[in-house]
């Protein structure tokens, strides 16, 4: 979606959720001495600047990162990625999932990253120039090129959701995706609103089987009449301790009071 920007939601509460779980999925993989493919179907850019104006008029940010940070001590890998973002971008920078990625991965790791917004495209491009870059549709990307070389590996598919038709057909990528790489670790971002939009998506979802796990966590709106009040994960193939991590997270984001 060409109109959706980021940079207006980057470090909300829905990014910490996303991100903290991300790293400590890639940080255990990363662990073992094999190369991995990581892949992302809507990257968005590297680096965000939470100072900039579009950040500061959600005021997401305010409620996000900048109140739980706290949570996470020097040595957890989202720190570790928050920290790397900060000494590229300043005290204000925030890593996009790409960066939180690349903080993670290894010299002879593979990235391939999807963005159609030529903006973004051109800060992923800057960012990350070892990186492989697309300004193609990322679905249709995923598609073509599982299962990777090297096979093991991770996507993450992270829609604005702003085509409301995304939340009956990014169920039907998942799958194929699954059926075409099975040992690849699935990962889909999904928003928990007010509207209740994301419910066919989740029951689609629980449809699919194959022992995926899901973490949900809820959060108060960032703002009055905003209408994202939460913020889900469903991963296929979670490595080892994953599920226990996000168990940490959810019991944090409790004491939220949402």
């Amino acid at each position: 979606m060409l109109s959706y920007q980021h940079i207006y939601h980057a470090g909300n509460l829905a990014d910490v959720h996303k991100h903290a779980l991300l790293a400590a999925a890639l940080d255990y993989m990363a662990a073992k001495p094999k190369p991995l493919t990581y892949i992302e179907t809507h990257s968005g850019r590297a680096l965000y600047d939470l100072s900039a104006a579009e950040a500061l008029k959600t005021g997401e940010a305010a409620a996000g990162i900048a109140r739980v940070e706290g949570w996470f001590g020097m040595d957890h890998p989202y720190a570790r990625a928050l920290d790397a973002a900060r000494a590229e971008g300043g005290a204000d920078a925030y890593p996009g999932s790409p960066l939180v990625a690349r903080t993670l991965l290894r010299p002879d790791d593979r990235m391939v990253l999807a963005e159609m917004h030529p903006r973004e495209v051109a800060a992923l491009r800057q960012a990350l120039p070892w990186a492989e870059i697309h300004a193609a549709d990322g679905p249709e990307l995923a598609l073509s090129i599982t299962p990777p070389e090297p096979r093991r590996g991770m996507l993450l598919v992270d829609p604005s959701y702003e085509v409301k038709t995304e939340f009956r057909t990014i169920t039907d990528l998942m799958a194929k995706v699954h059926r075409k790489w099975p040992v690849g670790v699935l990962m889909l971002w999904y928003p928990i609103l007010t509207s209740g939009a994301e419910r066919e998506l989740v029951r689609r979802l629980a449809g699919l089987g194959d022992g995926a796990v899901t973490s949900e966590v809820r959060f108060p709106p960032a703002r009055e009449g905003h209408g994202m009040i939460g913020s889900g994960l469903w991963v296929v193939n979670a490595p080892w301790g994953w599920d226990k991590a996000a168990a940490e997270l959810a019991a944090k984001f409790r004491t939220l009071g949402a």
